[in-house]
């Protein structure tokens, strides 16, 4: 018998089919147990696009089962790792020697948690739940105004402020008018000159609902509330140029590390999960500014990127005591000597958004008030 040298023997090996080739192509799905105790189940189809490039889509089944992108999905070596911007969240882990397995963690928020999960098949594979159908959206060309609204003063000493959209009905909570001017027109409250201090410290419960059919975009909420102030408060202002302190979001030298998005939806999604903890979902740069401005920091915040198009990311960072002024709540302390902590906001754009914010002088939109009035009743 003939007897095969080191190196033969090690290629007949490699030549066999014992290795399971490593591909994350598939449906993996896992229970993720979350604080109290209750089990959450999570579902993740991996799928590849352009070349040999992953991405995937995110279910939890047992929360109404949403699609929500996952990208990018990564597998180097044996280590898998996946963004899941919409709900800033992450998922990282091991691939199993036997490719149907994955030992990790889910993280949303500060702490992850573990998630181990197995590839399906089609009879172990979970049932999606079918979604709901998405509401008629409003004619693009309709000029709505609100057929009912009601506005009444804000509960003394109440804490923070809130605006909300469910459905066809537009709310706001501990809401001063220059809120509500900042809202509707897309600027800073430091872009309004010549307002009676009332405009800023008198707080109103705005409650609303739009005539016509079918669901607003935000260019149709934005236009009712503008209405709204010209009818109820009796808003007369008109336009002008003047130089302010802003800050800019430019593009950092390596560039932008940003998902371009596969959403379907026309609304931007913008909501955080927490102080520092930003996921947004099909934002476009002026979305970004927009919310920066109108709710973090204390000056206008203009988009000087270039970058056009809808984009999925999340911004994860430590805030100071002068943010978030624009919801009216003062973050706590910074933790001191936490190597785990998120970074400020400045390294945070630049780091994991591939953008600078940068404090800067420049000509600027203001709006002088020329007339106003407290609300009319009811």
């Amino acid at each position: 018998m003939k007897k095969l040298i080191p190196w033969m023997v090690a290629l007949a090996a490699l030549s066999g089919h014992a290795q399971p080739a490593q591909d994350l192509t598939g449906t993996w799905q896992g229970t993720l147990v979350v604080p109290g105790g209750k089990e959450v189940r999570l579902v993740i189809k991996v799928t590849k696009g352009e070349g040999s490039a992953m991405r995937g889509v995110f279910y939890s089944i047992d929360q109404g089962g949403q699609s929500i992108p996952v990208n990018p999905v990564t597998l180097q070596g044996s280590a898998v790792k996946m963004s899941i911007p919409g709900i800033g969240g992450s998922y990282e882990g091991k691939l199993e020697a036997d490719a149907d397995s994955i030992t990790g963690s889910f993280k949303q928020g500060p702490a992850p948690l573990p998630l181990n999960l197995k590839r399906a098949t089609a009879t172990t594979a979970w049932a999606i739940p079918e979604p709901p159908p998405p509401p008629k959206p409003m004619a693009a060309d309709a000029t709505p105004e609100f057929e009912v609204a009601t506005i009444k003063p804000a509960t003394p000493d109440r804490q923070g402020k809130g605006f909300m959209v469910r459905g066809r009905q537009f709310s706001t909570v501990n809401t001063s008018l220059a809120d509500l001017i900042t809202f509707a027109y897309g600027i800073h409250a430091k872009q309004i000159i010549g307002a009676p201090a009332w405009v800023d410290t008198e707080k109103f419960d705005l409650a609303a609902q739009p005539n016509g059919e079918g669901q607003p975009n935000d260019k149709q909420w934005k236009a009712m509330v503008q209405k709204l102030l010209a009818d109820r408060f009796k808003l007369a202002f008109h336009r002008d140029k003047k130089e302010l302190s802003v800050y800019a979001i430019v593009v950092g030298k390596n560039g932008p590390k940003l998902t371009k998005s596969e959403s379907t939806g026309n609304l931007p999604g913008l909501f955080f999960r927490g102080l520092g903890n930003l996921p947004a979902i099909n934002a476009t740069m002026a979305d970004f500014a927009g919310v920066m401005q109108s709710a973090v920091l204390d000056r206008p915040v203009v988009d000087q990127t270039g970058i056009t198009g809808r984009w999925d990311f999340t911004l994860l960072w430590t805030p100071d005591e002068f943010q978030f002024g624009g919801i009216g709540v003062k973050p706590p302390p910074p933790p001191a000597n936490n190597a785990a902590a998120p970074p400020d906001l400045f390294t945070a754009f630049q780091e994991q958004l591939g953008l600078k914010l940068e404090s800067t002088k420049a000509q600027a939109e203001v709006f002088v008030i020329d007339k106003v009035a407290k609300p009319s009743e009811n």
